[in-house]
Formats: C-alpha cells, structure tokens, sequence
C-alpha cells in the first residue's frame, strides 16, 4: 500500500479524507508493530552509518502536526536505535528577537542538513504559514508569497543533494483533548503542559482549514508530504519508519571504496 501523500498540483488537500486512527502499515498488534520498527530501527542503524560515511548527500525530515500530536515521541521511538553520529535534532520555538530580524526562512537554512548527515527538524517554517495565518496578521497574499519561498527553498536544498521528507501526524480534536488531559493530571508531565495549548485549541478549524491549504500548496516531486495517521502512536512510529527507511534503501546507499594503498597493512 503505497504512502498517503499530498503531492496534488498545488490543490489544497482535505484532511477529513483520512482516518487519524486508520493503521495502513500494521502488522495487526502493537507487539507486531513494536518489533517492526526495531528491525526498521537496526537497518536504519546501517544506513545512516553508510549515509555519513560517504559526506556526499543528506536527508532532511521535517515533522508537523497539531500540539500533541507526538512529534518527541515520533523522533524517540524512529531514531531510538540509531547512532547519533550523524543525527542531528532541530526543534524550532518561537524566533528569538535576532531570528526575528531576519527573513522567515534564515534561521531555517542555517539548519539545514551538512554533508552525511540527517537532521530531524521538529516543527519548520511552516509555522511561518500556519500560526500568522490563523492569527491573521499576514493575508492571503503574503502567505501566497510565502509559500512560494519555500517551494523555491527547498528546490535549493534538493538541487544541493538533500533528500527531503515531510511528515504530517495526523490526530483527531478528541484525541488532542485526551493527551492535553493526561499531562494535566500526570504532575510528571506538567512540564509538557502549557497554557497556551489551550488557547491554540480554540482555534482547531483554523488551524485545520491552514494545514490544509499549506499541504497542497507546498507538496512537490522535490519535497512530497505524507500524512501519517497519529492517533495510534505504535502505529505512527512504524509508519514513519517505514518511509524513511524506504526513502534511505531508495538512495542507494555504500560505504566508500575500500582505500586499496591500506592492503596488506599490519600495526604493530
């Protein structure tokens, strides 16, 4: 069953067209899925080594997607047998005064993924599409222009040797309220808790209807966005394995060419 992707000619894509709680690539139990991406884990494990070892291309994954909608527990779960050399996790917050200062996309591109490496880049610019224009303070022309700059951003980080996937985990509004509800009445988990989430709830439709338009808008052949159903995290941990590592095996990934002048070496 191939990925459920957003790649429509710049249309927008309607979200309600997917189940949050569908399970496309189980096995059928938990148990199952769990051990499926460990073995993902372990061939993951070997490609990024070979991915590094060769500093020649690079992988970018971005992941998007409601407040709680798992994008920790995502990178957590994928990554959690894989070395870290070579793995670089980025979490954009709110710009700082001097990011600010800057164009949308200057601090993003500092991020960007260096030869050999894979960078996990948790939230992106697409916040700079999202939290304007739900709260209104760009208009449909801006955000028009701004999709445009990332198309053309990330046509320069493809056209550079960077392979790029995008993640959006998708979670139903009831399964939001019962994650914000369970850190509320954990004290363990009050630290992942914020006011704001609250506030941002509020605005559900909004930030629907915007995830929606920025999905079509910015899907491409270069740069394509795969929804990821997130409500059922076992489920969305072995999804998103499973397309990065399709993705690696797709690069055709090998260690350099054994250096022939070493043969025949012996330390004393």
């Amino acid at each position: 069953m191939p990925f459920v992707d957003t790649n429509k000619k710049l249309n927008p894509f309607d979200l309600s067209a997917i189940d949050p709680s569908s399970k496309p690539f189980s096995l059928g139990s938990k148990d199952e899925d769990r051990a499926r991406r460990a073995a993902i884990g372990a061939q993951l494990d070997d490609l990024q080594e070979k991915l590094y070892a060769q500093r020649r291309e690079r992988v970018l994954l971005v992941l998007q997607g409601m407040d709680t909608s798992g994008k920790d527990g995502t990178v957590r779960a994928v990554f959690h047998d894989v070395d870290p050399l070579g793995l670089r996790i980025v979490p954009f917050r709110a710009p700082s005064e001097r990011e600010a200062a800057h164009d949308f996309l200057w601090r993003v591109h500092a991020q960007a993924p260096m030869a050999g490496e894979l960078t996990i880049i948790n939230r992106s610019h697409y916040e700079d599409v999202l939290v304007p224009r739900v709260l209104k303070s760009i208009d449909d022309d801006e955000c028009e222009r701004r999709y445009r700059r990332i198309r053309d951003f990330e046509s320069l980080l493809a056209d550079s040797g960077t392979t790029i996937v995008k993640c959006f985990l998708h979670i139903s509004k009831d399964e939001q309220r019962a994650r914000l509800q369970a850190r509320i009445d954990d004290p363990t988990k009050h630290w992942k808790f914020d006011v704001s989430d609250l506030e941002a709830r509020k605005f559900w439709s909004g930030y629907e209807k915007a995830y929606k338009n920025l999905l079509g808008a910015t899907s491409t052949d270069y740069a394509p966005w795969y929804i990821i159903p997130g409500n059922l995290k076992t489920h969305r941990n072995v999804m998103v394995a499973e397309l990065l590592l399709r993705t690696l095996q797709g690069m055709k990934l090998e260690f350099p060419p054994a250096n022939e002048s070493l043969k025949g070496v012996k330390v004393e």
